[in-house]
């Protein structure tokens, strides 16, 4: 019986062009503010602006890679890639991920050489830059989270958010510096942003790998789908019940439905894509099996089997 296909495609290439827009103005804006506050924090030595403008400095590499993804991933399907690029999104998150680990782990580490060797930090230098840079990562998050929530953005955006938090540690450095000159603020607020980064990270890194790997969405149910499909009128059981993720907002779902009556397929067909869509999964794939042919190749492979007990048995 040959195969019955239902593809749904609802992209939303607004959305996608309002991405790579606001990820474009993000990145000049942050390597902008970047260059300012990495010469601020070396003439201040204060580690926190240091380490600030290392999380913009990555955050313009992770915002261009950002951009080019979205621009890859708005390429139509070709020969070549018959599902399209959109998967570049994903892996340009993969990559962000791993280099803000990176990132984190070579800020922790100078924080602690700075606790074990303390050194003269201006508090004031770096209480004005860090209140400009929180500023600038506010205006730059507000940006980036007005447009389509992908793995992609979402991944550039946590350097965004670590960037933020980087901006109110250096603030709060700078303030207690200023006013008691105890300098291991610097440091100690440095290693406690870095933790709270790395969890998002690794939290998002999950993710990735899942739709990387195939993995069925963290926030879809396979029981919820497959017992959707079963519920409709005229579907009898549902079997080669597989979902995974295409790109970052993208789920595809391929099934075997065994229906009551052929002739009735479009009707069930119509009614499961609605139910999916309906579910959050926008590109579906359906076979149409008749029960009374099910019904009779199961009986003929119970008969075989049971031929085959008695062969072995005499």
């Amino acid at each position: 019986m040959g195969g019955q296909h239902s593809h749904s495609h609802n992209h939303d290439h607004h959305h996608r062009h309002d991405a790579g827009a606001s990820l474009f103005w993000a990145l000049w804006l942050t390597l902008g503010f970047a260059i300012l506050e990495s010469v601020s924090g070396y003439l201040s030595g204060s580690l926190a602006l240091l380490g600030d403008a290392a999380h913009m400095v990555t955050d313009s590499a992770s915002l261009g890679l950002a951009a080019v993804a979205v621009w890859l991933a708005r390429k139509p399907p070709s020969r070549q890639h018959t599902y399209g690029l959109g998967r570049v999104e994903t892996l340009a998150a993969l990559a962000n991920v791993v280099f803000m680990v990176v990132v984190v782990v070579g800020i922790s580490v100078a924080a602690i050489r700075r606790l074990l060797e303390p050194s003269v930090v201006n508090g004031e230098a770096v209480t004005l830059v860090a209140f400009f840079g929180l500023v600038v990562n506010v205006g730059v998050a507000w940006l980036l989270m007005r447009g389509e929530q992908t793995m992609n953005t979402r991944g550039a955006l946590l350097h965004v958010i670590g960037d933020l938090l980087g901006s109110i540690a250096a603030l709060v450095a700078g303030a207690v510096i200023m006013f008691t000159g105890w300098t291991p603020i610097d440091p100690i607020l440095s290693v406690l942003i870095c933790l709270l980064i790395l969890v998002s990270s690794l939290r998002l890194l999950r993710e990735i790998l899942l739709a990387l790997t195939e993995g069925v969405p963290l926030h879809i149910s396979l029981d919820q789908i497959g017992n959707a499909l079963v519920s409709l009128p005229g579907v009898r059981s549902v079997h080669d019940l597989h979902v995974w993720t295409l790109s970052s907002n993208r789920i595809a779902l391929s099934a075997h439905l065994v229906v009551d009556d052929l002739a009735r397929w479009s009707e069930v067909l119509a009614a499961a894509r609605h139910e999916m869509l309906h579910q959050g999964v926008e590109h579906v794939t359906l076979q149409p099996e008749s029960a009374v042919h099910v019904v009779h190749w199961q009986r003929r492979k119970n008969a075989i089997v049971a031929d085959d007990g008695q062969g072995g048995a005499s």
